[in-house]
C-alpha cells in the first residue's frame, strides 16, 4: 500500500495545492485539507485520496482532522503545509486580531502538524515536511506586515524543526516562491495582461517539491528559492 501524504490548502484545479496533490498522488495516497469541501472531494476522487474539509486556523478542528487521517488512512509520511492566510493593508487601519489569525494559519498550524505527525514519521524511519512560503518570509513591505511577519516566523519555525529532526531522518524544506503564480484565482487579480513567462507555473512548483521530498539523505535542501527565469531579484 502506498504511504500517505497530507496536504493543506488544496484549492481549485490547476492551482498550486491541486497540482501538488496531483503530482504526489502518483506515489502516495493523498489526504486533502481545505475549507471548500466540494472542491477537494472532486480532486480526491481523481487522485487516489480522501477529502478532509478543515479550516487549519481552527486548531481543534485541525487536531481532530489529523486524528481522522491517521485512523482512516494511516500516519502521514509526508506533510505539506500550503494553506496561507494573507491579510494586507495600511498598518494603522488593521485589526490586531487579524495578525493573530495570520499567525495561527501560517505558523501555529505548522507546529500542530509537526507535533502530531513527526512521531509517526520517526516510527517509519523517516519522512518529510514541506512548507510553501514566498518572498514575504524574507522581508517586510508596506501594507504586508501582518502576512510577512507570520511567514517569516513560519520559515524560522521550519528551520528549527529541520535542525532538531533532520538528524533523526525527517527532511524539512521551505520553499520561497519569488513570483506571481499562474493560478485561475490569482492571475486575473495580480497581472491579467502579463505574458505567461511572467508567472511561476503550479505544475512546475509541484514537480520541484516532489523532487526535493525525495532527495538523497546525503544532499538535502532546506531553503529552496523558485522564480521564473525573467524575475528580477
Amino acid at each position: 500500500m502506498k504511504p500517505v501524504c497530507l496536504i493543506t490548502g488544496v484549492g481549485p484545479e490547476h492551482g498550486t495545492g491541486a497540482e501538488i496533490a496531483r503530482r504526489f498522488s502518483t506515489d502516495y495516497r493523498v489526504a486533502l485539507l481545505a475549507r471548500n469541501a466540494e472542491n477537494i472531494e472532486d480532486l480526491a476522487a481523481r487522485y487516489d485520496g480522501r477529502a478532509y474539509p478543515c479550516d487549519v486556523g481552527d486548531l481543534d478542528a485541525l487536531t481532530d482532522t489529523m486524528d481522522r487521517i491517521k485512523a482512516e488512512m494511516g500516519a502521514p509520511k509526508i506533510v505539506i503545509h500550503n494553506a496561507p492566510r494573507a491579510t494586507r493593508g495600511p498598518l494603522l487601519e488593521q485589526d490586531p486580531a487579524e495578525l493573530e489569525q495570520n499567525f495561527r494559519v501560517n505558523t501555529t498550524a505548522l507546529l500542530y502538524m509537526a507535533q502530531h505527525t513527526i512521531p509517526g514519521m520517526l516510527d517509519m524511519g523517516g519522512g518529510a515536511i514541506l512548507v510553501t512560503g514566498n518572498t514575504s518570509a524574507t522581508r517586510g513591505k508596506a501594507h504586508w506586515g501582518f502576512f510577512a511577519s507570520t511567514k517569516a516566523a513560519q520559515r524560522i519555525l521550519s528551520e528549527s524543526i529541520a535542525r532538531e529532526f533532520g538528524p533523526q531522518g525527517i527532511h524539512v524544506a521551505y520553499f520561497v516562491i519569488d513570483a506571481a503564480i499562474n493560478t485561475p484565482r490569482t492571475r486575473p487579480i495580480l497581472a491579467p495582461e502579463a505574458p505567461d513567462e511572467f508567472f511561476a507555473e503550479p505544475h512546475a512548483i509541484a514537480e520541484e517539491m516532489f523532487r526535493v521530498a525525495h532527495q538523497h539523505r546525503s544532499a538535502w535542501s532546506f531553503l529552496v528559492e523558485l522564480r521564473p527565469f525573467g524575475e528580477v531579484w
